[in-house]
């Protein structure tokens, strides 16, 4: 054979091992899910996703071919170069060789393939099944060799789970760049952080539950009533703990139009009380709203003690962000000049730090009283400052054991303190 066509082999020969490289390199690193989404409508995309099913074959038949054009042409190489420098010509083909099938068949088909896996994944599907289908007995007996030595050594085969953990996804979500808005970003991870999230975290506390007290007279119910910015509200007799039922203003509105307002009309509207154990996931208690048709539910501790209410709202909140947000709108959070906010101590901190894009502590109390008074394991007394994750926090007044108000500055950073 003339030198001339050897020298043509070998071209073929490299060129074909820069294809089976990067073949290899575009089926691992194409996008699992990408593909698998274009897999419904690209019948392409369905034939890698097929390939990729049985990719201990796909590896087999690639690494064969592979390795059969990689020796052939080291080969050939060897007969050129001995042909050309004797028994020296050995040594400068296998240099030479080597420098070739690492530059041009691994380093930089690879690098191609991991930048444009999916487009090199399309175009070496039907080429690599039809390979699979022509080698079938060789690749499944070399498999088979290679389950057996595995088994010898001790190490088992598992089917790779692609399935994504809760935790993954949402790294998925946040390192997505452009491709899903920053607004979508935030709802996403909010819906995913549910699970950890309860109810006892975004509750309205019992001290600042709005309802109808039954033992005030009829006129003053009905100017509750009318000043109220809530559609729902509890029926109570003196205290929350003594609920009567949940009424809503429409249906009190529309009853009316054709009777006299009375205490007992306002109970015949009143609906059942819904009930909410405290410490319910967010999550659960999101599909326990809907499954029970409701929106309203008061949280109660293992005594059935009432602790506050939560409502949809609250979680939706939760998921899209605070409907307002308006510090101006917000009576128990007041600015100062100072830049500092004077903020009542029953303002639940996961609602404050939304509002303030501020980081106060949760894991010790739901309410900014509640951090204080863990903070200091004891109850303070006005005029008393704390720094509180880096917050300056003066106690104003105490009123019943607890923080009635405090004022609250930005947090000290390095800079300002400097």
């Amino acid at each position: 054979m003339s030198l001339e066509i050897l020298l043509v082999c070998i071209f073929f020969l490299l060129l074909s091992s820069a294809f089976f490289s990067a073949s290899e390199t575009a089926m691992m690193a194409i996008n699992r899910y990408r593909l698998k989404h274009d897999a419904k409508t690209n019948s392409t995309a369905k034939l890698v996703f097929n390939l990729l099913l049985r990719s201990d074959l796909l590896l087999s038949v690639v690494l064969i071919c592979n390795n059969f054009v990689n020796i052939a042409a080291a080969s050939i190489a060897t007969i050129i170069g001995l042909r050309l420098y004797g028994d020296f010509g050995a040594f400068i083909a296998t240099v030479v060789l080597t420098f070739l099938v690492l530059l041009f068949s691994e380093i930089t088909p690879k690098i191609i393939a991991s930048e444009k896996s999916e487009t090199i994944a399309y175009i070496a599907a039907r080429p690599l099944n039809l390979l699979i289908k022509g080698l079938y007995p060789i690749v499944w007996l070399a498999n088979a060799m290679a389950s057996v030595l595995l088994k010898i050594m001790g190490v088992r085969k598992t089917r790779s789970n692609d399935l994504l953990t809760i935790d993954e996804l949402r790294t998925v979500v946040t390192e997505s760049g452009n491709v899903i808005p920053t607004r979508h970003k935030s709802m996403l991870t909010s819906i995913l952080d549910l699970e950890h999230i309860t109810v006892d975290d975004i509750m309205i506390t019992k001290a600042d539950v709005e309802g109808i007290d039954l033992e005030q007279d009829d006129d003053t119910i009905l100017a509750h009533i009318r000043g109220s910015k809530h559609t729902l509200l509890p029926i109570f007799r003196g205290d929350i703990d003594e609920i009567y039922g949940i009424i809503h203003l429409r249906d009190l509105s529309r009853s009316l139009t054709e009777h006299k307002f009375t205490k007992a009309l306002l109970l015949s509207l009143a609906d059942k009380p819904y009930f909410v154990p405290e410490g319910t996931a967010l999550h659960t208690q999101l599909f326990n709203f809907q499954r029970n048709k409701q929106r309203f539910g008061m949280v109660v501790d293992e005594y059935g003690a009432i602790l506050g209410v939560v409502t949809l709202a609250d979680i939706l909140e939760e998921i899209v962000g605070e409907f307002t947000t308006d510090l101006h709108s917000n009576p128990k959070i007041i600015p100062q000049s100072d830049n500092s906010f004077l903020v009542d101590g029953s303002t639940n901190i996961r609602n404050f730090n939304q509002i303030m894009h501020w980081e106060l502590p949760t894991d010790t109390a739901k309410t900014i009283s509640g951090a204080i008074i863990a903070y200091l394991e004891m109850i303070p007394t006005p005029r008393t400052c704390i720094l509180l994750n880096g917050y300056p926090v003066e106690i104003i007044t105490i009123q019943d054991n607890t923080v009635k108000s405090c004022k609250i500055g930005p947090r000290i950073t390095n800079d300002t303190a400097n």
